[in-house]
């Protein structure tokens, strides 16, 4: 593993992986985002992303099966390794410790 930071978009890639359990691929990753967000991400920022991820341990892949609707290109499917579920646990420990520190603020509310 090289680098160990996690950054914001690195971070919602994750979780979107995460969600997408063994659905997860460049298409339905990047429709997964926008949805969450309400802004697609571009996706050269979401494919560099998701090489970084990997180069770090976060994520792995496996290709799956050539298919003549894509031309005979086959998906790169992704998963949450267990490295990859560590660095989101300590984003949210992370986030929660700080949050909990601004005055006024209230993650308990229904006011999502």
């Amino acid at each position: 593993m090289k680098d160990t930071n996690l950054g914001a978009f690195e971070e919602l890639v994750l979780l979107a992986v995460g969600s997408l359990i063994d659905n997860a691929y460049g298409v339905s990753i990047k429709d997964a985002l926008e949805k969450q967000t309400g802004r697609p991400p571009s996706i050269g920022a979401l494919h560099s992303a998701l090489y970084r991820l990997e180069d770090k341990g976060y994520l792995t892949s496996v290709e799956g099966g050539a298919t003549t609707d894509r031309g005979g290109r086959r998906k790169k499917f992704y998963q949450l390794s267990a490295t990859g579920k560590k660095a989101l646990e300590s984003a949210h420990k992370l986030r929660m410790a700080f949050s909990s520190k601004v005055p006024g603020l209230n993650f308990n509310s229904q006011n999502s």
